[in-house]
C-alpha cells in the first residue's frame, strides 16, 4: 500500500494539499509509455533495423528447432513429421542411462571424453588467457604490444578445417615420401616419444589425443580471450600502482594484491561462462581430429549424436543424447552462479 504523501503535498502558502509534481510526471510516463516506444523506434529506425537479421538468426536456428525436441520423446520417423509421430516416454533416455548395450557404452564414454576434455580445457586453457593479458600489461612499448596481439590473435581468425589441417601437418605420420610431422620430430629428438610412435602417427594414438586437442585450443583461443582480462587491467587506476610502489611492491607484488583482485569480477563472470560450456565441447573440431583408432579417448557427445542421428538412424537417441548434455550443462550455470553469488558477492544473475 502506497502513503498518500506520494500522491498530495502539503502547500504552506495556500494551505492545502497539492498534487505531488514527481507523481505527475510518473503518471505521465505511465500513461504515454507506448506511445514513447513508437517515437523512440521512429527516431531511431536504422538501428532496429539492423537488428531484424538477427531476430531472424535467432528465430530460424534457435528458437524453431526447439520444436525438434520432442523427438528425444517420440519413435521417430523419417518420412513423418514430428506432430505426427506417437509418444514413446523417456525409453531414449532409459537406453542411454541404464541399458545394457553397446550404445549405453559407447554414450558413457563419450560422455566421459566430454567432459574430461572440458575439464582439462578449463584447468589449462582457462588461466592462460589471464597470463597473456598480465604479460601484455607489462610490454610498454606500445607498438611491440600491438605486434604481439596481433600474433596471438591471429589463429583465432582461422577457419577450424584449416587450423586442424595445420595440427594434422604438424603431427604426421611417416610414409615412404615423406618425412614425421616437424612437431612428432622435435618430441623423438628430445626423447617425449619413440620414433615408432611418430612414424604410425600421433593421431592414431589414443594416448595422445586429449594434449593435442588441449594445446591446440590454448594456441587458437587464448590470445583471443585475454581481450577481456587486458581491458579489464587497462581500467585499473594507475593511483593503485602507484600505492603499491610506495609501500615497496615490485612487478610480482603488484600483479598479486592489485591487478589480479581488481579483475576479480570478470574472472569469475568468465569462470561461470566457461562451467557453463563445460559440456559443450567444440564437435567440429574433434569431429576433424579423431578416427576409429581413437575413439576411445576423442569421441564426444556431439560426434555420438553425429554419428547415430545424421550419420546413421537414430535420430531420438541422439537429440535425446545432447538434450541431456545441455540439461547437464544448464545445471552447471545455476550451480557455478549460486556458489559465486554467495562465496564473492559476483554473479550473472
Amino acid at each position: 500500500m502506497q502513503n498518500v504523501s506520494d500522491y498530495l503535498i502539503f502547500d504552506a502558502e495556500s494551505g492545502t494539499y497539492i498534487e505531488n509534481p514527481e507523481q505527475v510526471v510518473r503518471d505521465d510516463v505511465e500513461k504515454h509509455y507506448w506511445l514513447n516506444v513508437v517515437r523512440a523506434i521512429v527516431k531511431d529506425w536504422r538501428l532496429y533495423l539492423m537488428l531484424v537479421p538477427m531476430l531472424a538468426v535467432f528465430l530460424l536456428w534457435r528458437y524453431l528447432p526447439m520444436y525438434e525436441l520432442l523427438g528425444c520423446f517420440k519413435v521417430t520417423d523419417s518420412v513423418k513429421p514430428v506432430a505426427e509421430q506417437y509418444y514413446s516416454g523417456f525409453s531414449y533416455f532409459k537406453t542411454l542411462i541404464a541399458g545394457t548395450g553397446t550404445l549405453t557404452t559407447e554414450f558413457w564414454r563419450a560422455f566421459r571424453n566430454t567432459f574430461l576434455l572440458s575439464f582439462y580445457g578449463l584447468c589449462f586453457g582457462f588461466p592462460m588467457p589471464i597470463i597473456i593479458a598480465l604479460f601484455f600489461n607489462e610490454i610498454r612499448s606500445n607498438v611491440m604490444r600491438s605486434i604481439y596481439q596481433v600474433i596471438t590473435y591471429l589463429p583465432k581468425f582461422m577457419s577450424t578445417v584449416v587450423m586442424t589441417s595445420l595440427v594434422m601437418m604438424l603431427v604426421k605420420q611417416g610414409s615412404l615420401t615423406s618425412g614425421t610431422g616437424i612437431i612428432s620430430q622435435l618430441l623423438v629428438k628430445i626423447g617425449a616419444i619413440t620414433e615408432e610412435a611418430a612414424y604410425s602417427g600421433l593421431m592414431n594414438n589414443p594416448s595422445f589425443f586429449r594434449a593435442i586437442y588441449q594445446i591446440s585450443g590454448i594456441w587458437e583461443t587464448a590470445g583471443y580471450d585475454s581481450i577481456v582480462f587486458f581491458a579489464a587491467i587497462i581500467a585499473i587506476s594507475p593511483t593503485s600502482y602507484e600505492a603499491a610502489q610506495i609501500d615497496g611492491a615490485g612487478k610480482l607484488a603488484q600483479m598479486k594484491y592489485v591487478v589480479l583482485p581488481s579483475i576479480l569480477s570478470t574472472i569469475v563472470i568468465m569462470l561461470i561462462t566457461r562451467i557453463g560450456s563445460l559440456l559443450n565441447v567444440g564437435y567440429e573440431k574433434v569431429l576433424l581430429l579423431y578416427n576409429t583408432n581413437t575413439y576411445v579417448t576423442a569421441d564426444v557427445v556431439s560426434t555420438f549424436s553425429q554419428r547415430y542421428g545424421i550419420g546413421g538412424t537414430m535420430t531420438g537417441l541422439a537429440a535425446a543424447a545432447e538434450m541431456m548434455n545441455n540439461v547437464i550443462g544448464m545445471l552447471l550455470v545455476i550451480g557455478a552462479n549460486t556458489i559465486a553469488r554467495k562465496a564473492s558477492d559476483v554473479s550473472l544473475y
